[in-house]
């Protein structure tokens, strides 16, 4: 009986591990309504061990990534068979509808339930198509649909056992330890989620997506530049050309990270995919009448000697956006450096400083010359 029972044993273990290793249906498009766990969806499985991601769901990497309380990001896009988005070389991708964008944020695991701030030994997570959770720890996962109606966002909480994420309409927020640092990592709402990727506030008030734009996705990612990759597999057509020398030719924002290139254009790299969602003429944050979009000449609506509109306590009693040479008196840095509501720069998306950004920026600022005098448009 008791050789029966193990043989039993054996075969449900051999029948699970088999069902681990099984190719995942397909892609399931929910035309309507809010799947309640994230599994629905498809695009992706976890069983505690790995995630892996389903055929047909892409990743893609930004040149310069938002900073989320230093949270790391898995990010991917799927279309249905048959369709596919289109080029633009400053907009978003005009992305069909039955697009499925997905962000799942993630830390590497430290000892004692912290996390950490990187890998130090590989430097390499999502490796071979899956991300090892023995290393790493999931927490959430947000969607971007795409429907009929417009763009839709969901966001998921992973569970402790990390083999399953469930819808969490209303947010959450877990207490964290990031390498001693404790913090409360925020999971925004859908209102929330809405306030950042809502890029038409003063027209249609619609969401629409942040990162696939040519200069932000316009990079290598396993040996392949993503913009062709996107080509080949069926979701981007209109794409100039994809020689080395045209893709090269085409916009691509500098990695922040990068100490060899010019400090100015790292600091509006940052700017850009940090802020300029919402501070641009069409934003949330248009009533300012600031604008950090990279491609405009740096004056009054950078925040050069640009008094607020409207920053209350979030001044820091400073009189200006940026005043040049002296970071300590910009607006700017008092806000990025924050971690008081009200006060903090972006307003939602961290609770934490991100000490390494506001260096970039305070050492840009610190680098212009001519004082507030000098440097107030002609």
């Amino acid at each position: 009986m008791l050789k029966f029972f193990c043989r039993l044993a054996a075969v449900a273990l051999a029948f699970s591990l088999a069902a681990c290793d099984k190719p995942m249906g397909p892609v399931a498009w929910h035309e309507t309504g809010k799947p309640a766990s994230l599994s629905e969806w498809a695009l992706m499985r976890a069983d505690g061990k790995q995630l892996v991601l389903n055929k047909g769901v892409e990743p893609y990497e930004l040149n310069s990534p938002l900073f989320s309380d230093y949270a790391h990001k898995l990010r991917t896009v799927w279309m249905p068979a048959g369709k596919s988005g289109h080029y633009s070389e400053k907009d978003v991708f005009d992305l069909p509808v039955g697009t499925v964008i997905s962000k799942t944020f993630y830390y590497p695991k430290g000892e004692n339930g912290q996390v950490l701030k990187s890998i130090s030994d590989t430097g390499a997570e999502f490796v071979n198509g899956a991300l090892d959770l023995k290393q790493n720890r999931l927490v959430e996962t947000r969607l971007l649909v795409h429907r009929a109606e417009g763009w839709v966002a969901m966001p998921y909480v992973w569970n402790a056992e990390q083999t399953e994420a469930t819808l969490a309409r209303v947010g959450d927020q877990m207490p964290m330890d990031l390498e001693g640092q404790k913090f409360t990592y925020v999971v925004p709402n859908e209102n929330q989620c809405a306030s950042c990727h809502m890029t038409h506030y003063n027209a249609s008030k619609t969401l629409e997506p942040i990162g696939l734009k040519t200069r932000h996705i316009n990079r290598d990612l396993f040996g392949e530049n993503q913009l062709a990759r996107l080509v080949r597999v069926g979701y981007l057509q209109g794409v100039p050309g994809l020689g080395a020398q045209e893709l090269a030719a085409l916009p691509r924002a500098p990695d922040w990270h990068d100490a060899k290139l010019p400090v100015e254009a790292r600091a509006r790299a940052y700017l850009d995919i940090n802020c300029a969602h919402c501070h641009n003429p069409k934003g949330p944050a248009s009533t300012t009448a600031l604008n950090l979009e990279p491609f405009l000449a740096p004056n009054l609506h950078l925040g050069l000697c640009k008094p607020p509109v409207a920053a209350g306590k979030g001044t820091g009693n400073r009189l200006f956006g940026i005043v040049p040479g002296e970071p300590d008196a910009s607006i700017m840095l008092y806000r990025l450096a924050s971690t008081e509501g009200g006060e903090m720069m972006p307003e939602l998306g961290r609770s934490t400083a991100h000490a390494e950004g506001v260096a970039l920026i305070k050492e840009w600022v610190a680098s212009m010359s001519g004082g507030c005098q000098a440097a107030q448009p002609q």
